[in-house]
């Protein structure tokens, strides 16, 4: 066999694959994919029973139809974690690596003093960054260098050589190499001398070594090769190239020769160190003999190494010795679990004692004896889990032992803590300290006030609500007392933690937030460690998560300052890590909408026009672009200052600084549209030399800046302006590059959109490059993409009309790919909606029906609504003129419903009940009726979302076509709607109330009271549905039965149902009783109400009181023919023990007072008001809620006169909860009715200094 391998398969070796089979390509994958195969396969007996039984099942697609009960289990929002750290990104996961820095010097607070060595000041933590820029500068120069160097041996590798046998196929070409002398060698060259002088080089940076040296640091440590033979043999090379041999080269092997056991073997001298040590006792001991050089074997020369001391399975006993060993180490969460697992065993398997015997068994006094064990006995009493542990023995070979149980260890795992929550086992690290049982009264302050504050955030994180609000306001009060450094020391690293939860780090967030606004200018010192761990919010996806870190941001900034926020983030601005210097611009960004622009001008304009970085220049032009996309319109004042400090950008050497720039000056066009076009005047050159000039990422962020200037400049200038760039967008149209298409895009939509842009020049010059560049199938198939292309098409049809744009892509509806037909019907349905079909001739009208219904008869079943919407929003547009398509629309919807496929029957539907109105327009009816029986006659579906659609479409059918011409009639189709309410589905329930409720409104006399009688009663487990809309269509519906048959049966009904337990069924019946007040007048319904009030039940008595505050709520104005026949009531609800009628009756008063201002009802409201008043000591915050919003009804109602008279007396009290209280509800009244307020105050005397005289206020008209 030839040694090329071209003759055969050898015999040895490795796997050889067949070129004709597998081709020439690379086969290494083949291997993986066959494996996974062999794991799937199936028996051939198997496959044959398989295939016979499944050909006796259903088809597949009746089969996917058929209606599943999902397993609740199955639910994604279980299945999901809810760690931050499981749903960021690679980018967001870099918060990670940044480590909270230590404590800084606050340059306020010690003032002329020199600060303590310890502590870092803004010099060091600025040397600090400039070293680390300098060490990254200096790898990345040296990879860079070495980068080079490999590109330069490779270049030398492809030059043949003599000895590959190819040297005379490159001699022309290897002539001049030849000629030039060079000290580098190719390690494939022959072996031929080096001179001595090349072979020394400067620095080990600068070494091209002839043979490949081997360092030390190499991942595999082995003898230094030679160099490669070449025709000189072995050893042929200069023994000046080879390098310095190292002891650690040389791979360790195992003893052997007289060298004694676990030698070295090493060219240099041997070191005592080299030897593997052996223990002596071992040795001694029945060890196994060495196996010397063919000699005797013996017991001293070469002991065998004794088992790793430690390493063995720990006993009980040695792990209780173990732990005592650490110290208070944290342990890991697992064997932390596992420790709790073990104690709660053992506490439940622990033997039982004489007392509890006595207890459990009869004693002698009942007669029985209690034996005594037999003499010698021993109980067994270790778990046969304790003897899974195998000890590995050592210290020479000891024959196995049973581990003896000690039974007094103490396992370092207490027991619960006594008022604290559980503990999760990723907890253990931040509050281990809890775990030990420690006399409190032996700490020391500082430590006792760790263990506070420990407990305490325990209590936030995973305690239960009354437990969190307690911790939460403990931590807020004593905040100044904490002090910062305890405080943040142990809030920050839990927000670090990589295994927190959203819920988690929202609380820890508010604890923060509120921390702030007690310490005050206290947080100097840990500014840069708050902002570490709350700058990545501002980047989180979670929208309420980038809300809060702007808000703690923005109180940091207001608490510590501008000029110590500065020397935080100074040092930041330009670190080597993009992700740090990105969050950096946000928070200071957040910073400068906290203290105002103004505050910020000088440092950014410092910053931007930085000599020493490119990247302080690109954060500081990232911080003005974040404050446009943060205050929006509010930099209108300050505009053209931040124009002008970053509009030297664009002419900046380095790319990602124009970037950056053009980026912003978009932001700051966006923001001041539309308006502030002269504060761009400077820019506008140096933007217009870069479009004709770059290309790339720099021209997109070129043209997206001059398409947010081009609308703000007059209609004369946008218009030249457009002609002159669209020569550059028509270029780009035909870009790869996503990102640039969407620029593009976005660009002309702006353009076209802009006044002064002539619709002729659209037509001719941008449309047909314009279609066909940018509508093809591939921009269909990225949301984004499909979005911008959609947008765009629709403003261009804006200018040159709907038939310009609809005519171009009418035939498109008929494509073949689903994702591009939804695209043109968008398109065609919201230019439709934006221009109306006017200018659709007769041809193009054909053409757009005939793809629609292709579009609609084609699609797939899938959930989004495009071709339905397209559809509905066409034929509506269209409207007398579809009437000649309507039979064959209706014959394609009669089709369909009848289809094997749930989605498409839905469609059908739902198609119903969006053309339904075009169809009575064209006068239909016949139609319209004969869709009413087949949809009748589907009222059966078994799949809930075709049912819904079903009985919408009945619905628009039934608001068309009127109660007295619909078949079929109404006195058949209620009763086949009534045993549909009972449906759970939520589309089924709102949909089939929405049409009782019409029919109530609209035709209750073709329904015989009894029929409605029935609804109501179906109507009242509506009222806990989980979705609003249900309820509220719930609610609606008792009004309209109420108005149909008579409020008196439907409200003992909804009285009867007070009596319920369930909460949310009791207040909804109060709203339906609210609103059959309202439909029925309040008389028919208020002697009832107040009878049911007699009942002695809580549930019943609350439930009225809460109808009551709706009744007065809706009915407004008529309540004031009611206010003295339920004050009496209401007395008594105001005097009641129980907090909850006190607070309902208060929010009675407050409607009624609201809605009877100004009526001459203020005695009834002065009289409750007395009884409201006691209540604003109250502690519960809904009470108090109450209570205030029932003393501003009764400000509005009486005047702020009245309701001053009742604060004067608390506002100077010596207590201060009283003061709060009643400074508070002044407040209140203050900024209620400010002018009002002013005639009220009371007369003050001049003092003299002062002078309080109005002599306009003495002025009575």
């Amino acid at each position: 066999m030839e040694g090329n391998g071209e003759g055969g398969v050898p015999l040895t070796g490795g796997a050889v694959f067949d070129k004709e089979l597998y081709g020439g390509a690379d086969v290494t994958g083949y291997a993986a994919v066959a494996a996974d195969l062999e794991e799937d396969d199936v028996d051939e007996r198997e496959a044959a029973v398989a295939s016979k039984l499944a050909s006796y099942t259903a088809p597949k697609s009746l089969m996917n139809d058929l209606p599943v009960q999902e397993d609740g289990d199955e639910d994604p929002s279980l299945l999901q974690s809810k760690r931050i750290v499981d749903r960021e990104s690679d980018y967001s996961k870099r918060r990670l690596n940044r480590i909270i820095s230590p404590d800084r010097n606050d340059a306020f607070q010690m003032g002329d003093k020199t600060p303590d060595a310890r502590v870092r000041t803004y010099a060091d933590v600025m040397r600090e960054a400039q070293l680390q820029r300098e060490r990254d500068n200096t790898m990345r120069n040296i990879q860079e260098k070495q980068r080079r160097e490999a590109e330069e041996l490779a270049a030398l590798d492809a030059v043949p050589t003599k000895a590959s046998g190819m040297a005379a196929a490159a001699a022309a070409a290897a002539a001049p190499a030849a000629a030039a002398p060079s000290g580098k060698r190719s390690r494939w060259d022959s072996a031929a001398p080096v001179d001595a002088k090349k072979a020394k080089v400067a620095s080990e940076w600068d070494s091209v070594e002839a043979t490949p040296a081997v360092n030390r640091w190499d991942a595999t440590p082995g003898q230094a090769p030679t160099e490669t033979p070449g025709r000189g043999g072995w050893g042929a090379a200069d023994d000046a190239a080879q390098p310095k041999r190292n002891r650690w080269d040389a791979s360790p092997t195992p003893g052997h020769g007289a060298g004694g056991a676990g030698e070295t073997p090493a060219g240099g001298k041997r070191s005592r160190w080299d030897a593997t040590p052996a223990m002596m006792g071992a040795a001694a001991v029945g060890a196994t003999p060495a196996y010397g050089m063919g000699a005797t074997p013996a017991y001293g020369m070469g002991a065998t190494p004794a088992g790793g001391l430690g390493m063995e399975t720990p006993t009980p006993g040695m792990l209780a010795a173990q732990m005592a060993a650490q110290q208070g180490v944290p342990m890991t969460p697992e064997a932390y679990q596992q420790m709790k697992v073990d104690r709660e065993m053992d506490e439940r398997n622990r033997p039982l004692s004489d007392e509890e015997l006595d207890a459990m068994l009869p004693g002698t006094a009942e007669g029985y004896k209690i034996l005594n064990e037999p003499p010698g006995y021993e109980p067994i009493r270790t778990p046969g889990r304790k003897l899974m542990a195998t000890p590995t023995p050592f210290g020479g070979t000891p024959l196995y032992q049973i581990p003896e149980e000690d039974r007094n260890q103490a396992y370092d795992v207490p027991k619960q803590l006594e008022g604290l929550p559980e503990m999760k086992p990723e907890d253990q690290q931040y509050f281990g300290k809890l775990l030990k049982d420690v006399d409190e009264e032996e700490l020391s302050v500082e430590e006792a006030k760790e263990r506070k504050i420990m407990k305490l955030l325990l209590k936030v994180k995973n305690g239960t609500p009354p437990q969190r609000k307690s911790a939460l306001r403990q931590l807020t009060d004593k905040a100044r007392d904490f002090g910062a450094g305890p405080l943040f020391n142990q809030i920050l690293p839990l927000l670090m933690s990589p295994t927190l939860e959203d819920q988690e780090r929202h609380l820890l967030v508010k604890v923060i937030d509120r921390v702030l606004f007690k310490l005050d200018e206290l947080v100097r010192p840990y500014v840069h460690k708050i902002l570490v761990v709350i700058e990545p919010l501002l980047i989180d996806e979670d929208y309420y998560a980038r809300v809060e870190g702007r808000e703690i941001i923005a109180n940091l900034a207001k608490a510590a300052g501008l000029a110590t926020m500065i020397a935080a983030m100074r040092p930041d601005i330009d670190n080597v890590d993009e992700y740090v210097r990105n969050t950096t611009a946000r928070a200071f960004s957040v910073v400068a909408s906290a203290l105002g622009i103004p505050a910020l001008l000088p440092f950014l304009k410092a910053v931007c026009q930085s000599k020493k970085s490119w990247q302080a220049r690109h954060t500081g032009i990232k911080i003005v672009q974040q404050i446009a996309i943060l205050m929006g319109c509010a930099v209108l004042p300050h505009l053209k200052s931040l124009v002008d400090i970053v509009k030297h950008g664009l002419n900046d050497e380095n790319q990602k600084v124009k970037t950056i720039t053009a980026l912003t000056i978009a932001a700051l066009a966006e923001a001041s549209a539309p308006y502030g076009i002269e504060s761009f005047d400077d820019v506008l050159e140096p933007l217009w030399k870069g479009i004709r000039l770059l290309r790339g990422k720099v021209l997109a962020a070129f043209l997206k800046a001059i398409g947010f200037i081009i609308p703000l400049m007059d209609a004369m200038y946008a218009n030249y302006y457009t002609r002159e760039v669209m020569i550059i967008l028509i270029r780009e149209f035909q870009t790869p590059d996503e990102e640039m298409k969407k620029i593009v895009l976005k660009v002309v939509k702006q353009c076209v959109g802009t006044d002064g842009v002539e619709p002729d020049y659209i037509r001719t010059e941008i449309l047909p490059e314009f279609f066909k560049h940018f509508w093809v199938r591939r921009m269909a198939l990225d949301r984004r993409n499909y979005r911008a292309l959609v947008e765009t098409t629709v403003e261009v049809a804006g200018k040159v009309g709907c038939s310009e744009i609809v005519g171009r892509i009418v035939e498109d509806l008929k494509d073949e790919s689903e994702p591009y037909r939804k695209m043109v019907m968008e398109t065609c349905d919201r230019v439709v909606r934006a221009l109306g079909t006017a200018d659709i001739d007769a041809r193009l009208e054909e053409l757009l029906i005939d793809g629609i219904l292709y579009a609609y008869q084609e699609q797939l079943a899938d959930e989004s609504p495009v071709v339905l919407n397209g559809f509905g929003t066409i034929i509506n547009s269209l409207g007398q003129r579809a009437k000649p398509y309507l039979p064959q629309i209706c014959g394609t919807i009669k089709w369909r419903l009848n289809n094997k496929s749930a989605k498409i029957r839905q469609q059908a539907a739902d198609l119903i009940s969006r053309i339904a109105p075009v169809m009575k327009k064209c006068d239909e009816e016949k139609l319209l009726a004969h869709l009413g029986v087949v949809l009748y006659e589907n009222l059966g579906e078994e799949y809930p979302d075709v049912l819904g659609s079903i009985l919408g479409a009945l619905k628009s059918i039934v608001a068309v076509i009127g109660m007295t011409r619909m078949t079929p009639p109404i006195k058949d189709l209620l009763p086949r709607l009534t045993p549909i309410l009972k449906n759970r589905h939520e589309k089924v329930q709102e949909n089939c109330i929405d049409l009782v409720g019409r029919i109530a409104d609209r035709g209750a006399e073709f329904v015989p009271a009894r029929e409605w009688m029935r609804i109501c009663f179906e109507l009242l487990d509506m009222l806990n549905a989980h979705k609003k809309a249900i309820r509220r269509a719930t609610v609606n519906t008792f009004g309209y039965i109420a108005k149909a048959i008579g409020p008196q049966d439907v409200l003992v009904t909804l009285l009867n149902n007070l009596k319920v337990q369930e909460r949310q069924n009791r207040v909804c019946t109060t709203v339906a009783i609210a609103i059959v007040a309202e439909t029925c007048a309040p008389f028919t319904v208020l002697p009832a109400l107040m009878n049911e009030y007699k009942v002695p039940e809580l549930n019943v008595q609350n439930g009225v009181l809460k109808a009551l505050s709706f009744v007065f709520e809706y009915i407004g104005e008529m309540g004031k023919d009611y206010i003295y026949a339920v004050c009496p009531l209401l007395e008594d609800a105001l005097m009641d023990r129980d907090l909850v009628h006190r607070q309902t009756a208060c929010s009675v008063v407050q409607h009624m007072s609201l809605g009877v201002a100004g009526l001459g009802c203020e005695d009834a409201l002065t009289h409750l008001l007395n009884y409201v008043f006691p209540n604003i000591f109250e502690v519960s915050p809904h009470i108090i809620q109450s209570t205030t919003g029932a003393i501003d009804g009764c400000r509005v109602a009486l005047g702020p006169a009245v309701v001053l008279n009742y604060l004067l007396q608390g506002l100077f009290h010596p207590a201060r909860k009283v003061r709060e209280v009643y400074w508070r509800l002044y407040n209140n009244v203050y900024l209620g009715s400010q002018d009002a307020f002013v005639a009220c105050l009371p007369r003050m005397e001049d003092d003299g200094v002062n002078t309080y005289h109005r002599h306009e206020l003495d002025v009575f008209v």
